[in-house]
This record gives C-alpha cells, sequence and structure tokens, in this order.
C-alpha cells in the first residue's frame, strides 16, 4: 500500500522503512551523482532514486538506487500504470547503514532470484563494497581490479574506485567514470 507508508516487501515479509541518518544520506548522494553522472552521457538508461520496484508476488522493493536500461534499448523493467517499476532492473545498489543483513540476505536472494544482473551493497559500517554480478542464475562477488575500481559488467564504461567512494571523494569518483566514459578503463 504505498499509498498509505513507505514499507517493503521482502520474501514475503513487511519491512517499515527507518528514518534515514546523515551516515545514510551522505553515501547516498554520492551514488545518485555517479549513476546519474553515467546516465546524463547515455540516452540509453535510466537512474532512479528510492523507486519502488515490483519483481514477483513477495517482493516489492525501494532500493536506494537502480540503473536501468530503458525497454527499447532491450532493458526488462517497464512502467505500470500507476507509476511503478515491475521487472528487474539490471543494477540495483544498496546503502547499508542499518540494513546489511536484510540487504546481504533476503534482498540479495530476491533480487538474484528475479534476475537482477548486478547488485551493488556499500556496507557503510564496514567501509566495505560488495559489487554482485549474476552468472548462471547465482551472485558471484566482483572482486576489484589491480587499480582498485569496480567494472560494470552491463554497462560500458561504468567504473568505480573502490577507495575514492569509501573515502566520499566525488570528484575521483567522477574522473574515474570520465576515464571509463573515454574507453581508458582497465581491467
Amino acid at each position: 500500500m504505498p499509498h498509505l507508508k513507505k514499507a517493503e516487501l521482502i520474501e514475503g515479509i513487511v519491512y517499515m522503512g527507518s528514518p534515514v541518518s546523515v551516515r545514510h544520506a551522505k553515501p547516498d548522494a554520492l551514488v545518485q551523482l555517479w549513476l546519474g553522472t553515467y546516465a546524463s552521457r547515455h540516452q540509453e538508461v535510466e537512474v532512479l532514486a528510492n523507486a519502488t520496484v515490483v519483481l514477483d508476488a513477495e517482493n516489492t522493493v525501494q532500493s536506494d538506487a537502480l540503473l536501468r536500461r530503458l525497454p527499447e534499448h532491450g532493458g526488462a523493467t517497464r512502467v505500470t500504470d500507476d507509476g511503478y517499476l515491475a521487472g528487474p532492473p539490471e543494477l540495483i545498489v544498496e546503502i547499508a547503514a542499518s540494513s546489511a543483513s536484510i540487504d546481504l540476505r533476503d534482498k540479495r536472494r530476491a533480487y538474484c532470484r528475479n534476475g537482477v544482473r548486478e547488485y551493488l551493497v556499500w556496507r557503510v559500517a564496514e567501509q566495505t563494497l560488495d559489487w554482485f554480478c549474476l552468472e548462471d542464475d547465482e551472485y558471484r562477488a566482483q572482486p576489484p581490479d589491480t587499480r582498485g575500481f569496480l567494472h560494470s559488467r552491463v554497462f560500458p564504461g561504468l567504473q568505480l574506485p573502490v577507495t575514492a567512494l569509501l573515502a566520499g571523494n566525488a570528484a575521483q569518483v567522477l574522473e574515474a567514470l570520465a576515464e571509463g566514459a573515454a574507453g581508458r578503463a582497465s581491467s
């Protein structure tokens, strides 16, 4: 009942969102900047913040950020008549300031089963990023390259310098994104 109260349905269990702290809001803003900048350079994709996504009968989630390929460009999502997203976005990002156990267990399982191709979890307290890619119907953690960058397998040029992101260095995050866009990304 999104018109009454913000909540998520994850694996058949309703979770009420907690108030958003600065500890969550700052990383969230940086992720939105990173994905928004990428989307501004790629007209075939769209970034959405805190959008309700209907995955299946037991999973209606509100991820912190997502990047989706538009349907006319082969994307798997669509906007429903009531304005929600249905189907699996290609990339979902969660900022786990107080929700790491849900994000890494129940949401991860639901996203994997529903075909979300990439799933990034920023565990704020641990200062850790987990980037999972869907391979053979299961998620596999992707290690950073020799420069400490994580790379999308779905979105060409979308790369993330782990140390800079964890430090909140927006300039370095955007510089790495520009480098990826120019095709100079390392692997």
